[in-house]
């Protein structure tokens, strides 16, 4: 069984680092794979709330022709002139309390609203309903990575987990659930991690997703430092 979801349709950075353990990319996708694999964060009650107020409105915009960059400041979530896309990071969302008066309020909603967007857009190009867009919303509120990055998976589910395919060069590259998923402890102290881990990397640098030790693990890397070129093969 494989995972099938549209990331980067224009392409997006990314960089192949053995000295990073998971795989990381930007926190709206890695959330959305992560409720694909049934891999659980921090329920965050504020993201919840974040959809109940407003997430109708994002769909209306959205499918009325506003801009996707200009949604969350045309409801007033968002004081600037274009979005961020959650650029700021998960812990705008889930570490509301470590911040005091008006603003922390106002970023936990420009975020949250940043990334519902982004989830909005995907469901439309799904052509589901508004229902099921908003009911998908309010489940991905509880897969929300933790402020440390990890979530963790059900280990009994292992085998019935899907295949996670990246496209590089028009090249499938795939992990299995038993690649992706990172396992430790023995019995009753087994412990199994998502892979996928949250990276948020501002522009312009970002953003950016890193191949890190699960992807280089299961393919053989070679770098061509003349023409700036990396190349990719299973590893035997």
């Amino acid at each position: 069984m494989e995972f099938h979801v549209c990331l980067c349709k224009e392409g997006c950075a990314a960089i192949v680092d053995s000295g990073t353990s998971l795989l990381a990319g930007p926190t709206p996708i890695i959330t959305e794979i992560n409720h694909a694999i049934g891999a659980e964060g921090v329920v965050s009650a504020e993201c919840k709330e974040v959809v109940s107020q407003y997430g109708d409105l994002i769909w209306e915009l959205l499918i009325s022709g506003v801009k996707p960059s200009k949604v969350c400041a045309q409801l007033g979530l968002c004081i600037f002139n274009g979005a961020k896309y959650a650029s700021t990071g998960i812990e705008s969302v889930v570490e509301k309390e470590n911040k005091e008066g008006s603003s922390a309020g106002d970023d936990l909603q420009c975020t949250a609203c940043e990334m519902f967007v982004i989830w909005v857009q995907n469901q439309l190009r799904e052509k589901e309903t508004k229902e099921a867009a908003i009911n998908y919303l309010d489940k991905l509120c509880e897969s929300l990575p933790s402020p440390m990055g990890e979530s963790v998976i059900d280990c009994n589910s292992i085998s019935t987990l899907p295949n996670f395919s990246f496209t590089i060069g028009d090249k499938p590259f795939s992990l299995t659930p038993e690649q992706y998923v990172l396992q430790t402890g023995e019995g009753i102290a087994q412990v199994c991690i998502s892979g996928f881990v949250a990276l948020d990397v501002p522009p312009p640098r970002g953003p950016l997703w890193i191949l890190g030790d699960v992807f280089m693990g299961v393919y053989h890397t070679v770098f061509d430092y003349g023409n700036l070129e990396v190349g990719f093969a299973e590893a035997a």
